[in-house]
């Protein structure tokens, strides 16, 4: 068993323990999605810690969008709940990158992506992927490309 996903299994049982619903609904859930990560595909397989953590960032996602969901439709309380469960989760993925530090990557990106020859809107894709693996897992690709169009218009 890899050691984040046997952090987590650990964590669940601590939360059973002191009788946390939110924490351990949120692990449980967590476990099963890497669980059906490793049975999918032709053959059984361990996720390492890398693939685990994927799982982790895909599962707070759900739970951002469902609380912008919930808040839109005006169902509060399950907004807030959706909320609290990716917050449960973000305490397992990696420090995410401020703004300012983000907008310095992705200046530098732009750099050279133009010393590489690509100018103006076109050069997206060329920037996008200078920053993707720099920014990986510390930055959603919706703000990445967000900060990549703001400074290619500018």
């Amino acid at each position: 068993m890899t050691t984040l996903k046997s952090k987590l299994q650990d964590d669940l049982n601590a939360a059973i323990k002191e009788r946390d619903e939110l924490r351990s609904s949120t692990l449980r859930l967590t476990l099963t999605a890497i669980t059906k990560e490793e049975v999918s595909g032709k053959e059984k397989r361990e996720l390492s810690d890398d693939e685990v953590l994927k799982v982790i960032t895909r599962e707070a996602k759900k739970r951002r969008e469902a609380a912008d969901a919930f808040a839109q439709g005006g169902r509060g309380e399950q907004a807030e709940r959706e909320k609290a469960e990716g917050e449960v989760l973000a305490a397992y993925l990696p420090k995410q990158l401020s703004d300012d530090e983000l907008d310095a990557i992705v200046a530098q990106a732009v750099e050279e992506a133009k010393a590489a020859g690509a100018e103006g809107p076109r050069a997206m894709g060329a920037v996008m992927k200078i920053v993707n693996p720099k920014v990986a897992g510390q930055a959603e690709g919706g703000r990445v490309a967000a900060a990549v169009k703001k400074l290619l218009a500018g």
